[in-house]
């Protein structure tokens, strides 16, 4: 029987990591096409990881933290993590034939610029590491196999991971309000732990608990309605990146971080709004003051081309 060649792929971080790091996953897959490619990632991210093309098994992993791999040594492991040893230290103890991780004490490999945005970053390790090349415009995510419970809807996501990255929920309410008052079916999303956030901003906007989404749908069923929406509104967040994958009109509110760093690549139907230095701290605990400074009015001036 002939040996299975493998390749396995690093990404265990946030929804927003695993979709930026797309087009990397799938120039790994164009320099081993023969490989079978395990993408690392986390449990909560697995059904997302699936509709990636370029892989062939998902190996749940918790960040650095060593991988459950019980097979043998694969030819490529290629750390899509980070720039440090730290996590070099998780692919390296998979005893692979080759290893591609960005250069570290100890470890060689391409140079890690700060300043790169996010796409072009890992597209540039794997192009100058395996020497394929690598389009950073491959974002596409494939339909999740589940229907969306709504469709063509007005999606208006306040949450964010941390603080500084949410805009006030009354501004995010004063959106929705103009996106209804303009006749369209505007829904309220978010993750479990964002329900009480969606429901005030639902409130105040004068939308009935049918708006809510937050904590109602699984992450593909948010996939799924992201990817058949009339448009998406959110900040620096998950959200924002699914849009891009499903190529859905967005209008992204930026604040600590540039948008030059992490923001949609540049396509008509994304509009990104940003008033900041690139000074501001990503994991704040307060409102990131180049956040504060965009207005509804910004927002909605936004949003009349793209709907």
């Amino acid at each position: 029987m002939q040996k299975v060649r493998t390749a396995v792929v690093l990404r265990p971080l946030g929804l927003g990591d695993l979709l930026t790091g797309v087009p990397a996953i799938r120039a790994v897959r164009a320099a081993v096409p023969e490989h079978r490619l395990v993408l690392a990632t986390t449990e909560a991210l697995e059904p997302l990881a699936r509709l990636i093309d370029a892989v062939d098994e998902v190996l749940p992993a918790r960040e650095l933290e060593p991988l459950d791999w019980s097979g043998p040594p694969p030819v490529l492991a290629v750390d899509l993590h980070g720039k440090g040893p730290a996590s070099h230290v998780v692919v390296a103890g998979l005893r692979p034939e080759r290893l591609l991780t960005f250069d570290s004490p100890g470890y060689p490999g391409p140079t890690w610029y700060a300043d790169e945005h996010e796409v072009h970053r890992w597209c540039r390790l794997v192009s100058e590491g395996l020497g394929v090349p690598a389009d950073p415009d491959a974002l596409d995510l494939a339909v999740p196999p589940v229907p969306p419970p709504v469709r063509d809807v007005a999606v208006v996501h306040p949450g964010a991971a941390y603080p500084g990255r949410r805009w006030p929920p009354d501004r995010f309410a004063a959106v929705a309000r103009v996106l209804a008052d303009a006749g369209h079916d505007v829904r309220i999303t978010g993750g479990p732990a964002e329900v009480e956030l969606a429901r005030s901003v639902a409130a105040a906007a004068g939308l009935g608990t049918d708006a809510v989404l937050a904590g109602r749908t699984t992450t593909l069923e948010l996939a799924a309605v992201i990817a058949a929406a009339r448009v998406v509104v959110c900040g620096d967040t998950g959200a924002a990146h699914l849009a891009t994958a499903y190529r859905r009109p967005s209008v992204v509110l930026f604040g600590p971080v540039s948008p030059a760093l992490w923001g949609p690549p540049p396509r008509e139907q994304h509009v990104v709004l940003w008033h900041g230095d690139g000074t501001g701290d990503p994991w704040g605990a307060d409102l990131d003051p180049a956040l504060e400074k965009i207005t509804v009015e910004e927002v909605e001036k936004a949003l009349t081309p793209l709907l």
